[in-house]
């Protein structure tokens, strides 16, 4: 399997652009096979789907509020259907919730963790996406997504490890793959620039062009269980350059 078949792009990469088509036309001339798309992509999946057929493209995946997993997840199932993909992830909890106590991230798990129960019967696996706030200690030294997960228990709640963002964190992302291996489903591939660059850009940096050696953090997402690599810049100062530039980079690293 090449890395082309379980490469995808977050599309939140290129927001910035004026609108869908012009976004799908960056990302395919970039190279992308699959695009992540976010929640409001979903409201009107039958147009999405057909901008994405008409660039050869596919969806691997989504990105989904909670109030929309909450308040509308048969559209969701169908939007899903659709779209013909099976993954979705909870990108954040709101800005007022961050900073959260321990038994709020405990009630997050537990409702996560029914909400994926009750997607899988559908045949659409949920997860949760990281940031680096969650690695914040909440309760005898265990952070918060520690407790989420630990709240999940033994439901198929899946993560979408962000990797940049664990770093940013000051976590070792090698030993969170390894120890929730289990729920690993899919990974943001994304790069912190050098200390001190890349501030207008939130010292975020095009793949392969930042501190992270992601020839080797790529193989320890898949081994972990990662099914899709998404690509992802959350602050391009050139949405369409930066997606060429990942392209180009991973593509350099062979199957």
């Amino acid at each position: 399997m090449s890395i082309a078949d379980v490469l995808s792009i977050q599309l939140y990469t290129l927001r910035s652009l004026p609108d869908l088509p012009a976004i799908l036309d960056a990302v395919a001339e970039a190279g992308y096979r699959h695009v992540e798309t976010i929640g409001s992509h979903l409201d009107d999946p039958a147009r999405m789907r057909a901008e994405l057929d008409a660039r050869g493209l596919r969806a691997s995946s989504s990105h989904v509020g909670l109030a929309a997993l909450r308040e509308r997840p048969d559209a969701l199932v169908e939007a899903c259907r659709t779209l013909c993909l099976d993954q979705l992830f909870m990108p954040a909890v709101p800005p007022e919730q961050r900073d959260m106590a321990a038994g709020g991230w405990r009630a997050l798990g537990r409702e996560l963790g029914g909400m994926a129960e009750r997607l899988r019967g559908q045949g659409i696996d949920l997860g949760y996406h990281n940031h680096d706030w969650e690695l914040a200690p909440k309760e005898g030294g265990r952070t918060a997504l520690e407790l989420l997960f630990e709240a999940a228990g033994g439901s198929p709640l899946t993560w979408q490890v962000d990797v940049a963002w664990l770093v940013r964190g000051k976590a070792d992302p090698k030993l969170w793959l390894e120890r929730y291996r289990g729920r690993v489903a899919s990974a943001h591939v994304k790069d912190l620039a050098p200390p001190g660059q890349n501030q207008d850009e939130d010292g975020w940096a095009d793949v392969g062009a930042g501190v992270l050696d992601w020839r080797d953090l790529w193989q320890a997402c898949r081994d972990a269980g990662a099914r899709w690599m998404v690509v992802e810049h959350d602050r391009p100062r050139d949405p369409a350059g930066s997606a060429r530039a990942s392209f180009a980079f991973l593509s350099s690293m062979g199957a």
